[in-house]
């Protein structure tokens, strides 16, 4: 299989299918020829009516499974069991919000095959045009410009949930939580290479975000000094091989 999606979820009762029905005909479109996917839903222990939802869900849609968490472990622990699960060699991740827009994961995979940088394992999405409250986009504004400072990433928005990368790289992540703010810079580490491409954001239409601003600030401040660490720490060998002769 070439291609898994997977998307996080919590208390997105609202989203689930609109969600699904936009997945589905972003990649059963005609002009989308890349071969067969999946989709994985990773409930992150929802207490509204998601598992309901999910669960009408897998009666529609043969590609769809759903994967649950008995209780609440994070976006990165959400995204890391989808990894682990998924069966394609390539994986796409988008936010169970709606604000990410399936119709640009072709645009994603189009990239990819028509990037000319060897070493490729990842292409992270920027959202140019947000459509956020102007709190959460000039606090965004701030904490990638200080992060790109710090690794050196090269990635405008790394925050951006919609995201095309090797299963392979996917695997060798280190983990922890929050991790998957730091997608990027975490490819590098391992010797990967990173592409940004702009794509859509859309307001959100239903719940509500489960992120605060302020509680982001602290947590990230933290975890980007650990990732800087991981950074500085990593070490990749040259390796050759000897033969008879």
């Amino acid at each position: 299989m070439q291609l898994s999606i997977v998307v996080p979820v919590r208390n997105e009762a609202e989203n689930v299918l609109p969600l699904l029905a936009e997945i589905h005909a972003a990649l059963d479109a005609p002009q989308v020829n890349f071969g067969d996917f999946e989709v994985l839903y990773v409930d992150d222990g929802s207490s509204d009516a998601t598992p309901q939802r999910l669960a009408e869900a897998l009666a529609r849609y043969a590609r769809l499974r759903v994967l649950v968490h008995r209780e609440r472990y994070g976006q990165s622990a959400a995204l890391l069991t989808g990894f682990r699960a998924a069966r394609g060699d390539w994986i796409a991740t988008l936010d169970g919000d709606g604000q990410n827009d399936p119709a640009d994961i072709p645009k994603l995979i189009a990239a990819r095959d028509g990037a000319a940088r060897a070493g490729l394992q990842l292409i992270s999405g920027f959202r140019k045009n947000r459509k956020d409250a102007w709190l959460k986009r000039v606090a965004s504004r701030i904490a990638n410009g200080v992060r790109s400072g710090m690794l050196g990433d090269a990635t405008a928005d790394t925050g951006c949930g919609l995201k095309l990368i090797a299963r392979a790289a996917c695997l060798e992540l280190p983990v922890f939580d929050h991790m998957h703010r730091f997608l990027p810079a975490l490819v590098q580490r391992a010797g990967g290479a990173t592409l940004s491409v702009e794509v859509n954001h859309r307001p959100r239409s239903h719940g509500k975000s489960h992120y605060g601003v302020a509680g982001r600030l602290w947590f990230g401040i933290v975890d980007l000094c650990g990732v800087l660490w991981l950074k500085r720490r990593a070490k990749r060998p040259q390796v050759s091989e000897r033969v008879r002769e």
